[in-house]
């Protein structure tokens, strides 16, 4: 009788969850969005909109934070004004985001913004002004996002449904977008928000089955940084583990680049984007023999920046140390004072814990010479923590 070998080795990991839904292709400038087009990460600035170098400025800091697209809020005539010179010199595309006035649709367009979002639910008239919006959105190649948003949903449908149900939301952004429909207008992105991620995740699950338009994912109001990053990976992923959503934005109570940053992260952990540096790092217990937490903080922040992807692995004990190590480009597994170094696979030194921090930073600079010398290529930053 032969025997069957039986492999102990990891287990394949999928390279993706599942299949994108297939949506409509827009551009927002150069940035694609919907169709084959990675989902992007989007931003709004805080600062007002008319002072042009202070937005500008934010702009700068998110661009270099990973954000693709940038929303600026436009309330008055004198943010209108501004909207030109900020369109034409961000490095990134701006949509204008409008309320109340539907004046400031068209001041956008001419403004020359990369796309205007509209939000059906507290813009006067603006069911009257579609046909306007529609040609001159046309004739600039301006695609228009509908952002319907549970706090400013229209009065006629909390009447019909009593509060802003899933069903709700959904209902007024394919009535808005058949309002665009009729005059010939596809070019089109909608989000549906709602600071309940269950009410969220059911409107974009029976938005997505209705329509193909490429969708905005956003838990709108999600709150502080903790909560709201909670909120928003929640509903996330779920959606996106399903291959629904095109682009997001983190809404948080802090500012606009921690919004990217967590963006970013959700979407490096469900596979949608190149990783960049991934520190493994066991939460620590009482057979943890070293300080993991001050270890593992040190070894992040010794290579902050770096921007091949590495996996470094900060492991405290000898029960799952050495497995987690060994299976990292760089790990180390620590006990009694000392760490025994991994690199590939290999034990390739012991050293004293007061040389752990220094020597993985030492081994992870020549591990990313290597690879930059391969041309490896990069993607964005992750730090994620794994027991």
């Amino acid at each position: 009788m032969t025997a069957t070998a039986i492999s102990l080795g990891m287990p394949d990991v999928p390279t993706k969850l599942v299949d994108r839904r297939t949506s409509r292709k827009i551009q927002v400038g150069p940035v694609a969005v919907g169709g084959d087009a990675p989902v992007s990460v989007q931003s709004m600035t805080t600062t007002r909109t008319a002072d042009v170098g202070a937005t500008l400025q934010q702009i700068a800091e998110l661009t270099a934070s990973g954000c693709q697209i940038v929303r600026v809020a436009c309330p008055t005539q004198d943010d209108a004004d501004a909207l030109s010179t900020i369109a034409s010199k961000s490095q990134i595309p701006v949509i204008a985001d409008i309320h109340f006035q539907p004046k400031y649709v068209f001041a956008a367009i001419d403004a020359g913004c990369a796309a205007v979002r509209v939000n059906p639910g507290n813009i006067k008239q603006f069911d009257d002004k579609v046909r306007e919006i529609a040609q001159a959105a046309s004739a600039a190649g301006t695609p228009i996002r509908i952002g319907v948003n549970a706090g400013s949903l229209d009065k006629r449908l909390l009447q019909k449904y009593g509060k802003a149900t899933p069903e709700a939301l959904v209902e007024s952004a394919l009535w808005e977008c058949s309002l665009f429909e009729e005059h010939g207008f596809r070019d089109i992105k909608i989000s549906v928000k709602h600071n309940d991620p269950v009410v969220m995740i059911n409107a974009y699950r029976q938005l997505a089955a209705q329509c193909d338009y490429p969708l905005h994912l956003g838990v709108t109001e999600a709150g502080p940084a903790f909560q709201g990053t909670i909120k928003s990976a929640v509903a996330f992923g779920a959606l996106l583990s399903e291959g629904i959503g095109d682009t997001i934005r983190v809404s948080l109570s802090a500012p606009p680049a921690e919004e990217c940053k967590v963006g970013i992260q959700i979407l490096e952990s469900l596979g949608l984007r190149q990783r960049r540096l991934e520190i493994v790092s066991c939460p620590s217990c009482g057979r943890a023999q070293v300080d993991v937490y001050k270890l593992a903080d040190e070894v992040t922040a010794g290579l902050e920046g770096m921007e091949v992807p590495l996996r470094v692995a900060v492991m405290g004990c000898v029960v799952n140390g050495p497995g987690e190590a060994r299976e990292a480009d760089l790990g180390v597994a620590s006990g009694n004072g000392k760490g025994q170094i991994f690199v590939k696979g290999e034990v390739i030194k012991t050293v004293p814990e007061s040389k752990i921090v220094e020597t993985l930073i030492d081994e992870a600079m020549k591990i990313a010479e290597r690879m930059e010398k391969d041309g490896v290529a990069s993607g964005e930053p992750q730090v994620a923590v794994s027991g």
